[in-house]
């Protein structure tokens, strides 16, 4: 009976092991962000509609410039906004997307801290954050019920050499690529850094 009941453990065991353990795609994912630390990269809109104009004709410039064993940093520069910094954490079951949004003084924006979770094991390539219980209540305060359905996605391909960002909704798809085979100068430090 105990040979039966280790022997049905194991099979178990090696599956969440390979769901969260070292080697998931989750780790790979985040270990993929670490050589990018201190680089900064100049990027452009690829799709977008008429909301993203300002976003199209400014200099976009994101910054891998904080990087720790669970969480990195990523301030998203839009000319001389230097109010949004992705947030990427590795959790006890993923990773978690937040923005963190600042005032040019330093204080939290009153739309600060949403996000998500990743939902599935993604890839060592995209992970996509559906937007969680906080970031749906805060959008449904804000009376911006759209953003309810957002998901956010973080793509690094090096075979391209591009590190994307985008949302996705219901009639809303917004993605900016940044070209990682051509550092830029890293920009001044977001604001609210300590």
């Amino acid at each position: 009976m105990a040979r039966f009941l280790i022997a049905s453990l194991v099979p178990a065991i090696a599956a969440c092991a390979t769901a969260s353990g070292p080697d998931s795609p989750q780790d790979r994912f985040f270990a993929q962000l670490r050589p990018l630390c201190g680089g900064a990269y100049q990027g452009r809109v690829v799709t977008g509609d008429a909301a993203d104009r300002d976003f199209a004709s400014s200099r976009l410039v994101m910054h891998v410039r904080q990087c720790g064993e669970r969480e990195i940093r990523i301030p998203f520069h839009v000319g001389e906004n230097r109010s949004r910094t992705w947030v990427i954490t590795r959790t006890a079951t993923g990773l978690r997307l937040k923005h963190d949004h600042r005032h040019e003084d330093g204080s939290e924006d009153a739309l600060t801290q949403y996000g998500g979770e990743t939902a599935d094991a993604g890839t060592a390539t995209l992970q996509r954050f559906p937007a969680d219980d906080y970031s749906r209540e805060m959008f449904v305060r804000a009376n911006i019920p759209a953003s309810t359905a957002n998901v956010w996605e973080v793509e690094i391909d090096p075979a391209r050499g591009i590190f994307a960002y985008a949302l996705t909704r219901p009639n809303r798809h917004f993605r900016v690529e940044f070209d990682l085979s051509r550092p830029v100068p890293a920009p001044p430090q977001p604001w609210g850094a300590d």
